[in-house]
């Protein structure tokens, strides 16, 4: 009877173990260690095929296992050598093949797939002309990257990724790691090969095609650093890129650990559904960063460049376990990027971003809406503020010294590999001889905002109380507070302390306040200025002079309120303020561009016979071959005129189907709008049976609310 029995037995504690695999605890039975991956993008089709070899461990035994590869068709697979039975499911291909425990496996896919998001195909359905940027990136943020390439959505499988990809030779393909080779495949197509050295998890794989070149850098300790731009950006690098090395430098120092990749690339691409992604050694981030050194004063890629750096150490090196820790990423790159604008810009710059953070997760902590940061559902401003706020607070508790040795030891002690906060806590105990449990209660469980401790924090900095005792006034006349806001604006005036006296004087003509005024216009501080740009509505008539010459200012933001605010009070000078600022284009978005070409068309008097010009520019630019942060200004612009064409409203449904949350929200929420007047119902019905199916399947549902 034993003899009958035992083999029953043994071949269910068998299966019981193989059935107990699962999405969280396959990486207990099976360790993938590397993966050569070669992957040919079609872009004009939107579709990709590959050949991807994997070695992987069996630690315990199993009769089945999976890769996750959402909605991909399978050519062949092979274990070891010889074909294997599979099974696919919507997100995932399973291996069905028992294995013992072993160490040298090879699991070998060949796939094809048409990715429906993750990986992007950028203009390749329109024609080639120099304006039309054609390129296809890949965004993998926490666990989309088997959307294209089949891999490990669970982050806690980390592999050394080897990529060859397959693309057309015109253009350039970069990727993570080293560039190995570049090798013609045929007439057309080139092959891209590049190597890894160190494990990370899938979701930071990148792939970049384009026309780019590249600016070569090198930092302190030798370390590649590759900055692309597309050729049409040219004299946008340098103020870009702006402190780039000094950034990169300053990092490597302050973190005490060395960088840990082979190289670091950054990447402009159109689109973009975030403003930069931290990849591994290779960042990929938003064109509308890209600035001149005008715009730089008012919006740069300063903090973005800095923050995903950051996360080559947090995040990519060492990698949070679960979204419960997410904070050891968010926060902590948005702490070091802090501290690098410090470097950059500061001390009073990093005491006032630590301030305007601590007013907002107070506002929300009063509405009791304040969240723990160990809460896995967080919202990015706990995530990203609270969290940078919680080190602020712990290295002034441990001391610079102990907070930064218990930083380096966090980080050597685990490369490579993935942590939780107890991780964390457990290394800068010992690095301090401190016990953080009531830190931990403080700023990592509670919900609530320690705002009375940041402000202690904050009033450390002469600044900050300067800057309190000047706000504390906002209620009082400006005859009451005459003294101290004029005090504010003695040279050299502070940018936030001098804005904020500004700021009081909104909606006052008092003669103490167009004094008040005049000194802000003669400190020459070009933020205190674009405080009362942005500020003063109705332009008493001792000060036009002073507020015609902001237009002079080398900065986008105030050029853009200045016009429009003296086009609004002086109607009989509309042709002086446009003809002034005819050739200025603004930010990437076109800010001043888009406002000029709409006060134009509502200033009949002035260049009639361009109109029918100068409106076909406004309304092409809501067109698709255009980034979508411009579509989006021409949309807003065209509303207010109420002057959509046909066109620019087939291009508003496109917009609703955007794979860009933001602006397609925005495209929806616009389109709710339209259909409330009857004239644009009408459009739109007459319109639907032109539209491609799922625009006019939405359409169809909104003409049903």
């Amino acid at each position: 009877m034993k003899n009958i029995f035992f083999p029953f037995l043994f071949l269910n504690a068998y299966l019981a173990i193989a059935q107990s695999i699962s999405p969280e605890n396959q990486i207990e039975f099976v360790d993938f260690k590397t993966v050569n991956a070669e992957v040919s993008i079609y872009p004009e089709s939107a579709k990709i095929d590959g050949d991807v070899n994997y070695s992987f461990e069996v630690l315990k035994s199993v009769d089945s296992f999976f890769v996750d590869a959402e909605d991909m068709s399978f050519k062949e697979v092979k274990v070891n050598g010889k074909e294997a039975d599979f099974r696919l499911a919507k997100d995932k291909i399973w291996i069905q093949k028992k294995l013992s425990p072993s160490k040298e496996n090879i699991l070998q896919l060949k796939y094809s797939g048409s990715p429906k998001q993750t990986m992007y195909f950028i203009n390749w359905d329109l024609g080639n002309t120099e304006e039309i940027s054609k390129q296809v990136w890949t965004q993998g943020q926490g666990r989309y990257t088997s959307h294209w390439l089949p891999s490990f959505d669970d982050m806690r499988e980390k592999t050394i990724f080897n990529l060859k990809i397959n693309f057309k030779k015109d253009y350039q393909v970069i990727a993570n790691g080293k560039l190995e080779s570049e090798t013609m495949l045929n007439d057309s197509i080139k092959q891209w090969s590049f190597s890894m050295q160190n494990p990370m998890s899938s979701y930071l794989v990148a792939v970049v095609a384009g026309n780019y070149k590249s600016k070569e850098l090198q930092s302190a300790g030798g370390v590649p650093i590759s900055l692309f731009y597309e050729p049409k950006d040219k004299n946008l690098v340098e103020p870009t890129y702006r402190y780039s090395k000094q950034i990169f430098d300053f990092l490597v120092d302050e973190i005490g650990v060395a960088f840990p990749w082979q190289n670091y690339k950054q990447i402009p691409v159109e689109d973009f559904l975030y403003g930069g992604m931290e990849n591994t050694g290779t960042t990929i981030f938003s064109e509308s960063m890209l600035t001149d050194s005008i715009g730089f004063k008012d919006r740069n890629y300063v903090n973005i460049n800095a923050h995903e750096l950051a996360h080559q150490w947090f995040g990519d090196l060492v990698t949070e376990t679960e979204g419960k820790h997410h904070w050891l990423q968010e926060g902590f790159a948005t702490y070091y990027a802090l501290l690098a604008e410090k470097q950059i810009f500061g001390e009073d710059y990093y005491y006032w971003k630590l301030y305007e953070t601590a007013e907002q997760l107070k506002k929300l902590s009063d509405r009791g809406e304040g969240e723990a940061l160990l809460n896995p559902k967080a919202s990015s401003l706990t995530f990203y503020q609270k969290g940078a706020w919680a080190l602020h607070i712990l290295r002034e508790q441990l001391g610079d010294e102990a907070f930064k040795i218990g930083i380096k030891n966090y980080l050597e002690l685990y490369s490579f590999k993935n942590v939780s906060t107890e991780d964390f806590l457990k290394v800068m105990e010992n690095a301090s001889g401190q016990e953080l449990s009531q830190f931990k209660k403080d700023w990592l469980e509670q919900s609530a905002f320690k705002a009375n401790a940041a402000l202690n924090s904050l009033e450390k900095s002469a600044f900050i109380r300067k800057y309190l005792d000047v706000a504390a006034v906002r209620e009082q006349s400006v005859g009451t507070k005459y003294n101290i806001l004029n005090g504010a604006l003695d040279f050299p005036v502070n940018d936030y302390v001098g804005q904020e006296a500004v700021m009081q004087l909104q909606g006052t003509t008092a003669q103490e306040a167009l004094d008040l005024y005049k000194k802000a216009f003669e400190t020459g501080n070009i933020f205190v200025r674009q405080a009362i740009a942005s500020s003063m509505k109705e332009i008493p008539q001792p000060l036009k002079s002073e507020f015609e010459d902001l237009l002079n200012d080398d900065s986008y933001l105030t050029k853009e309120y200045a016009l429009m605010t003296l086009w609004t009070n002086f109607p009989m000078d509309r042709a002086k303020y446009l003809s002034k600022t005819r050739n200025i284009q603004g930010f990437y978005d076109k800010n001043v561009r888009m406002l000029w070409l709409t006060l134009n068309l509502v200033t009949p008097e002035y260049d009639a016979g361009n109109s029918q010009a100068n409106y076909a520019e406004l309304s092409g630019y809501t067109h698709t071959k255009y980034p979508m942060e411009i579509r989006q200004n021409a949309f807003s612009y065209l509303f207010q005129i109420d002057a959509f064409s046909d066109q620019n409203l087939k291009d508003l449904m496109q917009g609703t189907q955007h794979y860009a949350y933001r602006f397609r929200d925005f495209c929806r929420q616009l389109l709710k709008e339209l259909l409330t007047h009857e004239k644009y119902l009408e459009k739109f019905q007459q319109l639907s049976d032109s539209l491609p199916k799922t625009e006019q399947e939405y359409l169809q549902s909104q003409f049903s609310k």
